[in-house]
């Protein structure tokens, strides 16, 4: 077992609680630069009580990521065990589990390297970690940042559900993917326009063709729908503009269609300045 293996594993997001577990069993029976890990699969699946499949595509996954590779095989009695390695500087560069630092722009001692020394009364120690030290755990977000925080997690989540149920995978790296591509601009309503537009398009699909959800986010194969959603849109635009601009013909021209506009298209009419309040009257409406 590996203190150091175990603990650089547990710092790190391994996209789903599943893929952590496994990671971590492993992990308990590395050496400490990650080698020396032999386990069946069926010996994983005992001690995490995940499903034979879980195990069996997550180990595949590590393999193809480079977070594991095989180092060898070993003789058992039903025939051999794969030696697996877990590659540190894969796991050293996933997303850390501890939340960023906060410049607070001090520049004079910024952190205190050492650790209070507490009251001296009755020797008791104070806290073990300074407060400005990178490991102290910081108060918990205001109402109004976690407030902010739900309503992202409630629109990546409905995103999320107009993709194809039975292929979503990995549900926390969609989603993280998902609130990435809103935060970078993508309007919510225009992505899940996109999806809806993918699991419309791909209805039917057999299973060697369909793409899971949290590749699908990762290869950002939402842009296709999403410069159709805008095409469509713009057309919508053109055909309104259009629509307009016989209304106010009609109205130029006192034609005897011009009964069959509404007050509502008129109201539309004045204010984009296509028609004016006297034309309105003169072709025998109100204005």
């Amino acid at each position: 077992m590996s203190w150091r293996i175990a603990n650089e594993c547990a710092e790190r997001r391994f996209g789903s609680a599943a893929r952590k577990q496994i990671i971590m069993f492993l992990a308990d029976k590395a050496s400490d630069d990650g080698s020396g890990i032999w386990c069946s699969k069926g010996t994983i699946q005992r001690h995490t009580e995940l499903s034979e499949s879980t195990v069996k595509r997550t180990i595949i996954d590590f393999l193809r990521e480079g977070i594991l590779i095989e180092t060898g095989r070993r003789h058992c009695k039903n025939g051999y065990t794969v030696i697996y390695r877990i590659v540190l500087e894969r796991v050293a560069a996933l997303e850390p589990t501890a939340e960023p630092d906060i410049d607070t722009g001090v520049t004079v001692n910024p952190v205190q390297p050492e650790p209070g020394t507490g009251s001296t009364v009755n020797w008791v120690r104070g806290s073990r970690w300074t407060p400005n030290h990178p490991k102290t755990i910081h108060k918990p977000p205001t109402r109004k940042r976690e407030a902010a925080a739900e309503v992202e997690d409630f629109e990546a989540e409905k995103i999320l559900a107009a993709y194809p149920e039975d292929r979503i995978r990995d549900r926390r790296t969609s989603l993280r993917l998902i609130a990435a591509a809103v935060k970078a601009g993508v309007k919510p309503d225009d992505l899940k326009q996109a999806v809806k537009a993918y699991a419309k398009e791909s209805e039917g699909y057999t299973r060697s063709k369909v793409c899971f959800s949290d590749n699908w986010f990762k290869m950002r194969r939402w842009e296709t729908g999403l410069a159709q959603v805008q095409a469509d849109r713009e057309k919508a635009r053109e055909a309104e503009a259009k629509g307009r601009a016989s209304l106010a013909e009609w109205i130029h021209e006192r034609h005897p269609l011009c009964r069959h506009i509404t007050n509502r298209q008129i109201e539309d009419l004045i204010a984009s300045k296509l028609v004016t309040p006297e034309q309105v009257r003169a072709a025998g409406l109100q204005a």
